[in-house]
């Protein structure tokens, strides 16, 4: 943080306010029947995970592309000399891919056995806090890897199945 007076300027507010906006306290009447996500989007639509799985977000870097790994794969990338595999999400969701741009973040995230995955997103938006009666299942038929809706304002956003995200398995 610059000091009093000093010309410099922080280059990420927006995620300043982010990170402000998820340590908030909530209301304290509320606090135990709020639940809090990561909304992200997807080819213009909004998505979200749970927050407590979230372990940080990082900007688009360098992805080093696997031999015989399955297509939502696109590669690792090298976090503070750990290892991440870097998992396409649009991919994994049967969207088409699309060219990465400077809004684009790949979200890593806390997966099951303690191991770590990046999950490549078109933009991180903001942190969601919503009641669990905001919250419903999906309508039988839906993808599989989404498990829930919740409203935020006139539209839905649609709640990631981390478990069955994560695992991609043998596919190819």
């Amino acid at each position: 943080m610059s000091a009093p007076g000093s010309d410099a300027t922080l280059p990420d507010r927006d995620w300043e306010s982010l990170a402000r906006a998820a340590a908030a306290p909530a209301n304290r009447e509320d606090a135990t029947l709020l639940r809090e996500f990561l909304a992200f989007e997807l080819g213009g639509d909004p998505y979200a995970v749970p927050v407590e799985r979230v372990r940080e977000i990082v900007r688009l870097r360098p992805v080093t592309p696997m031999p015989r790994v399955p297509e939502a794969v696109r590669g690792v990338i090298s976090l503070r000399g750990e290892v991440i595999q870097v998992l396409d999400l649009r991919c994994r969701l049967g969207m088409p891919a699309a060219d990465p741009n400077r809004r684009t973040r790949i979200i890593v995230m806390h997966g099951e056995d303690n191991r770590t995955a990046g999950l490549l997103v078109d933009a991180v938006t903001e942190v969601l806090r919503v009641s669990e009666d905001a919250i419903a299942p999906t309508a039988p038929g839906e993808s599989d890897s989404v498990h829930a809706l919740c409203s935020r304002g006139d539209e839905f956003v649609s709640l990631i199945d981390l478990e069955k995200v994560l695992d991609v398995g043998d596919e190819s």
